[in-house]
């Protein structure tokens, strides 16, 4: 049974800044809100993608026809589990970073073990708003052909918004305000010799990005967007995903293009990558309308020659790609995404430099490139001798 026979019924719409208009019903938190809308493929993990620092800011549009029904593993007030990291589990932050959901339909009836909340009570306790009854699916074509733009959702009886009231978002929203070390649990066998020291530049690092490192016995120091890191004893720098355009982090950009000088192995995911590829000398563009979603096939590539059949799947939530042909020579390309030939990975033919703008800690899944972590410790450890 859907909320659409249990709720009050608001009528509510989705104005996109074209003109378009999209009528359904509230959920969620009844108010009105503004942000990009960014299309979401993926059939699963809704809490994970919601959490998604790197979603800071978005309309979120799920083109998945039912969402809710697995219900959210928090509990009743709605703060997450932590595991014995002291990070959230089934989470990519402590809190939804979306500024609305758009839904086709959604249940209250919910069928989970793990649920604590229902989608609809879980938005409502964190002031956002939803809105259902929509076809998704015409909206996701709509703006596949027009591309990405601003929208606002407007509930009816609340006070209105313009699209001006989300102007822009960064990675210093949503970065940690000081800078905090982690450490492997103390029940794993310690590693042979020192453990590698992970420093991780906070652009909107997800949760899980920090169990990969810490289950793989690094010691990871997790430091603010806009903090020093010049002082940081590290082996290896880690870039991490998040919210905004590559362009405006030129402060971030200046010292990473200092740190490809001095040979220690830099690993980037999303912005990270991003950010790199600037440092590097290449360009990055705005993608019309972003890549989104836990199915998204991957080619890893070299130079433009195929190097291996196997496609990977990867999740994904990045709006910018880098420009094609303006990769220094001795860059190359390294994975290509499958569907538009995209730029999806870049790496240094000389030093251990690498990024990728899919997720390979996945959450939501696919984990299929998650050795790719393994393969950045390796060269870590390497370069440690």
């Amino acid at each position: 049974m859907t909320s659409n026979n249990q709720m009050e019924k608001r009528q509510a719409k989705l104005i996109l800044e074209d003109g378009s208009e999209y009528s359904g019903w509230s959920f969620g938190k009844n108010r009105c809100a503004a942000g990009e809308v960014a299309i979401n493929t993926g059939m699963n993990g809704m809490v994970q993608a919601l959490t998604d620092p790197g979603s800071f800011g978005q309309i979120f549009v799920s083109t998945y026809p039912m969402a809710g029904n697995c219900g959210v593993p928090v509990r009743k007030n709605g703060s997450p589990y932590f595991d014995n990291y002291g990070i959230p589990v089934s989470l990519e932050s402590e809190k939804i970073q979306v500024s609305g959901l758009v839904v086709s339909e959604f249940c209250e009836d919910v069928g989970h073990y793990s649920s604590g909340l229902t989608l609809s009570s879980w938005l409502k306790k964190e002031n956002i708003p939803g809105i259902c009854g929509i076809d998704t699916r015409a909206l996701a074509v709509r703006l596949r052909e027009r591309g990405s733009m601003r929208a606002k959702i407007l509930v009816q009886g609340e006070n209105s918004v313009t699209f001006d009231s989300f102007l822009s978002c960064g990675p210093a929203d949503v970065s940690v305000k000081e800078k905090k070390a982690y450490s492997p649990a103390a029940s794993r066998e310690a590693p042979c010799g020192s453990p590698p020291k992970i420093a991780i530049i906070d652009c909107g690092v997800k949760a899980n990005v920090i169990r990969c490192f810490l289950d793989r016995a690094a010691d990871v120091t997790r430091i603010p967007f806009k903090g020093d890191f010049s002082q940081i004893e590290y082996d290896g720098l880690f870039l991490s995903g998040g919210p905004g355009d590559p362009k405006d982090c030129r402060q971030l950009t200046e010292k990473i293009r200092g740190e490809l000088n001095k040979n220690r192995p830099i690993f980037g995911v999303g912005l990270g990558t991003l950010i790199m590829a600037l440092a590097a000398g290449a360009d990055t563009f705005k993608l019309p309308s972003g890549h989104r979603g836990q199915n998204q096939p991957c080619i890893e590539t070299s130079g433009g020659a195929l190097t291996q059949s196997r496609c990977y799947v990867t999740s994904q939530n990045h709006g910018y790609g880098i420009r094609k042909g303006t990769l220094p020579a001795s860059w190359q390309t390294w994975f290509t995404n499958a569907n538009d030939g995209t730029i999806e990975g870049i790496r240094c033919a000389e030093m251990p430099y690498s990024g990728v703008l899919f997720y390979p800690e996945g959450c939501p899944g696919s984990r299929d490139s998650e050795f790719l972590f393994d393969r950045f410790i390796a060269q870590v450890k390497d370069n440690m001798k």
